[in-house]
């Protein structure tokens, strides 16, 4: 058995911060956001993996190497233009020789793959989807399954009188477990999508189609700003079970600064006197001047902040210059490389 990692997407969503960063591999607690799905399909005992590429694909490969690092075996192929995500799996077909585990490129989550595998397995399933609940289910693809588990109906980002008549609340999250026959019925070359076509495909040709329903996994689409931040809510909080932290960083924080116990700061940062960080991830090389104040943030590396400034409930980007007593708060979120004068109040 083997994976394939739907990483292609130029990740519009998530700008500024994906301007220089591919969103596969933002830093999500100061790790490469793909090291997540990689590290719970190294657990099912999944070790070779295709990366699907297409937007900066460079970058990628430099920072994940071959996988060595990590347990497993990258393999990665890079699309001429974006295929969608059929066709992304199609296109991967030279690398695809048995059944096969897709995950698409923004899904953080502690579900156990192996359960997911027993599953598919049990069924003798052609294609299994893996489902979970949402609380607003209108901005998903919802999925209507049969009392055996059986997909029978996907409803696209349904409007609010199609709720009212559903029993449903479960969205396509991302995940499958597809055997090598899905693949004839894609067109090769051709952009094509899983929720569009080869699933209603499978259904019209009535085979053994598949659903998996989390219960009580962790389950968050990180592509936009809010959500890439409320992920690293919920690492601090505990919500996300099952990734080990790694060893402390050695940083420099001064006798007099306050850095509560929940906060992580990435190595060789500088902390002065008189500064205050609270519930927020810190990256690699970033200083913090005096009376400084972090709160409910991510501060990406090699950043500068100012003597006084706030930043309160914000995502900074890599090596901005933060002006003393700035003001940033609301769910700004500042690209790399910015920089923000002296008293500025975003």
């Amino acid at each position: 058995m083997q994976a394939l990692i739907l990483a292609g997407g130029k990740g519009t969503r998530l700008r500024p911060l994906t301007v220089y960063t591919p969103k596969p591999i933002v830093p999500v607690l100061n790790r490469p956001f793909l090291l997540y799905q990689i590290e719970i399909l190294r657990r099912a005992g999944i070790k070779n993996i295709t990366l699907s590429l297409n937007y900066q694909p460079d970058k990628i490969e430099h920072l994940l190497g071959d996988g060595a690092e990590y347990g497993v075996k990258l393999r990665y192929v890079t699309e001429p233009s974006p295929m969608g995500t059929g066709g992304a799996y199609k296109f991967a077909a030279h690398e695809i020789q048995e059944t096969t585990i897709v995950f698409n490129g923004d899904v953080l989550t502690d579900l156990d793959i192996f359960k997911v595998i027993g599953f598919h397995q049990q069924k003798k399933a052609e294609a299994t989807i893996v489902l979970t609940p949402v609380e607003n289910p209108s901005a998903y693809g919802l999925v209507e399954t049969e009392a055996d588990g059986k997909v029978s109906r996907f409803l696209e980002k349904p409007k609010p009188e199609e709720l009212a008549g559903l029993t449903t609340n479960n969205i396509n999250a991302g995940i499958y477990i597809l055997e090598p026959t899905v693949l004839e019925l894609i067109p090769a070359g051709e952009n094509t999508s899983f929720e569009y076509n080869v699933f209603p495909e499978l259904l019209k040709r009535e085979k053994e189609f598949f659903a998996f329903v989390m219960n009580k996994n962790y389950w968050r689409d990180i592509g936009t700003p809010d959500s890439y931040l409320q992920a690293h809510h919920d690492f601090l909080s505990g919500a996300i079970k099952g990734f080990e932290p790694g060893k402390p960083a050695e940083s420099d924080v001064a006798t007099a600064a306050i850095v509560d116990k929940i906060s992580i700061l990435g190595e060789n940062c500088i902390v002065k006197p008189g500064a205050r960080i609270t519930n927020s991830v810190i990256g690699a090389g970033v200083h913090v001047e005096e009376k400084a104040v972090i709160e409910n943030s991510v501060v990406w590396a090699h950043t500068r902040v100012s003597s006084a400034a706030q930043i309160r409930g914000a995502i900074v980007g890599r090596s901005c210059h933060i002006g003393r007593n700035v003001s940033i708060s609301g769910g700004a979120v500042l690209g790399d490389k910015t920089s923000l004068t002296d008293y500025t109040k975003v």
